[in-house]
């Protein structure tokens, strides 16, 4: 696709970087399993380039920017759509909850500076979802289904595979973007599948990754989760012991600390 010259430019402050190269279009598509019936939402449209190619493929598009200076850019690009939803808003606050119809698929070449708060919010803020395929930079790629005792390995991690499994991922040149990123970028695919409510371990998980350097009962403490000795004992009921750090239990030792801890 040739961007012209006169289209808004890309703001650094709102982690924008737009899809330009089609040629990516057939394997979101692909990873999507897109269907007629699907409802898709896409967050940080930009110039409507995958947004037209969502329309022409599913029942309703969801589209969600942040930059009013893309309206008209989106208003040329989706010109003979019926069934695309143009919403300028903060993503981040948005309420999910008034889409109607509500979103099975969540498909985006999202902004870099808020895809991760986006992915772990819209696992139980938009229960509808059933599949996510979204464009993010390589490295939080990676952390999203990390190992545990890897670098990669966090918060996120925990709290993403505790509601999801991988489908696949596919790496994305610089080239493919407009500007063109300074980091490696990757598409990847998850799917739902009936986890624990995160509103019950979030907080384990989150207090746990606060101080990585530290043992686990110490970052718990340190960020008044529950005493040292709470989150020994604790630590002792799932078979772990006093040295333990937060990259060594799996999602599902979280789920049992959080249930240990009360």
């Amino acid at each position: 696709m040739r961007v012209r010259a006169d289209r808004p430019r890309a703001k650094k402050s709102l982690g924008q970087h737009f899809l330009v190269d089609e040629n990516f279009l057939g394997v979101i598509e692909r990873l999507a399993e897109l269907e007629p019936g699907d409802i898709v939402l896409e967050i940080g449209p930009g110039y409507g380039v995958l947004t037209r190619h969502l329309a022409e493929r599913v029942e309703t598009v969801h589209a969600i920017e942040l930059d009013t200076s893309m309206r008209e850019s989106l208003g040329e690009a989706l010109q003979g759509t019926s069934n695309v939803h143009v919403t300028f808003a903060d993503a981040v606050r948005f309420e999910y909850g008034n889409l109607d119809p509500p979103p099975t698929k969540l498909v985006s070449n999202l902004p870099y500076n808020v895809a991760t708060p986006i992915v772990v919010e819209s696992l139980e803020r938009i229960p509808t979802l059933e599949r996510w395929v979204v464009m993010v930079q390589r490295e939080v790629a990676e952390r999203f289904f990390a190992s545990p005792r890897t670098k990669a390995y966090g918060a996120v991690s925990v709290l993403v595979q505790l509601h999801t499994r991988k489908l696949g991922s596919h790496r994305v040149p610089s080239s493919a973007f407009r500007p063109k990123p300074r980091v490696e970028s990757a598409l990847v695919a998850f799917e739902r599948y009936p986890g624990t409510r995160l509103d019950l371990v979030r907080p384990v998980v989150e207090s746990a990754f606060a101080h990585r350097r530290k043992t686990l009962a110490n970052s718990l403490a340190h960020t008044g989760f529950a005493s040292r000795s709470e989150a020994e004992t604790a630590l002792a009921d799932i078979g772990r012991n006093a040295a333990t750090r937060a990259e060594e239990l799996a999602p599902e030792e979280f789920v049992a600390l959080a249930k240990a801890l009360g």
